[in-house]
């Protein structure tokens, strides 16, 4: 049994849409970050959490690919070609779309006043549209980022459209639209998004 800390307004939304996926039972704790039961779970108080096998980790996309290589879907198998290309493609997403969206969050929200500078937002932005472009050749006339079937870079990938949705940010590529639609329309994302 899984126990998943965070809310589905964060990342944890990624660890609790895989265990949907995977149809794995799991119980969620609705913590925030920093909070108490965050910060006696792990180190940085950041969330998600995964509390497992008497022990916790935090990072969602390492919770992602743990739960993944435990169970054996959504991924290619450790060692293999097929999971270094698909490594170097979560970290691109990892790099190119999360990390600018988090920069543009944290200089809106999160950073003391006298170290914000909201118009960093204007280059994130450009940025953020080359990378949708480069997700696009990723994805190519293919139903999932590494082809037919699903796998973890898919539901970051999603992930970060959703958010670049609510941040503003340009997803005008209608190839990418159009399987960021695909994938939200999937049950388990449609259960996660249900608890709120």
């Amino acid at each position: 049994m899984y126990t998943v800390y965070g809310k589905t307004d964060t990342r944890a939304f990624r660890v609790l849409w895989m265990l949907e996926e995977l149809g794995e039972a799991y119980d969620f704790v609705k913590t925030g970050p920093q909070s108490e039961d965050a910060r006696a779970r792990n180190l940085l108080g950041k969330v998600p959490v995964l509390e497992v096998e008497g022990d916790s980790f935090g990072d969602s996309v390492a919770i992602m690919q743990f739960l993944a290589d435990k169970h054996g879907r959504f991924t290619a198998p450790a060692g293999t070609v097929a999971r270094g290309k698909q490594d170097a493609v979560t970290n691109f997403i990892n790099d190119e779309m999360d990390a600018l969206l988090w920069m543009g969050t944290r200089h809106m929200f999160m950073l003391p006043d006298d170290q914000k500078m909201p118009e960093i937002r204007g280059p994130l932005k450009w940025e953020f549209a080359r990378s949708i472009d480069r997700l696009a050749g990723f994805l190519g006339d293919r139903p999932f980022l590494m082809g037919d079937e699903m796998t973890v870079p898919d539901i970051l990938a999603t992930h970060c459209g959703n958010w670049a949705f609510g941040a503003k940010y340009p997803v005008e590529n209608e190839d990418v639209l159009a399987y960021f639609k695909r994938m939200r329309s999937r049950e388990a994302y449609q259960r996660v998004k249900a608890l709120g």
